[in-house]
């Protein structure tokens, strides 16, 4: 079983990791479309497929520090991300989440789990037992 801190310390890694990501590509299509005449109509797949890209990033940084279980880290860290953009989103802008924002929210999660589970076989390894 995964220990309560280690599950809540890799869930918050993952987290981190799908914000640093996302304000990174946040900074970088700002410019472009700041210093460019670049329409936001014409990058959104891009935008798209980065932000799946950078779920699923925070999914496999989540399992591989997990080491075990890596689909429901995954999946905590995908809930856990869509938590808090609802909560931004409730509390910021006083909208819930359209159907076609809770579809994107399914996905991402589940974009997550299958990182947490891919981030355990090939970066997680084995747990380490310490004698």
């Amino acid at each position: 079983m995964i220990e309560a801190k280690n599950f809540g310390v890799s869930v918050l890694y993952g987290v981190i990791t799908i914000f640093l990501l996302a304000a990174i590509t946040s900074f970088i299509f700002s410019f472009i479309l700041s210093f460019t005449n670049t329409q936001e109509k014409s990058i959104s797949l891009l935008i798209t497929i980065i932000s799946f890209f950078s779920v699923f990033a925070g999914g496999f940084i989540c399992g591989g520090k997990g080491k075990q279980k890596g689909w429901v880290l995954g999946g905590a860290t995908g809930l856990l991300y869509s938590l808090i953009i609802l909560l931004y989103q409730y509390l910021g802008h006083g909208s819930l989440f359209t159907l076609e924002q809770l579809v994107y929210y399914i996905c991402y999660t589940l974009t997550a789990m299958m990182g947490g589970v891919l981030g355990v076989n090939i970066a997680g390894g084995p747990p380490q037992h310490h004698s």
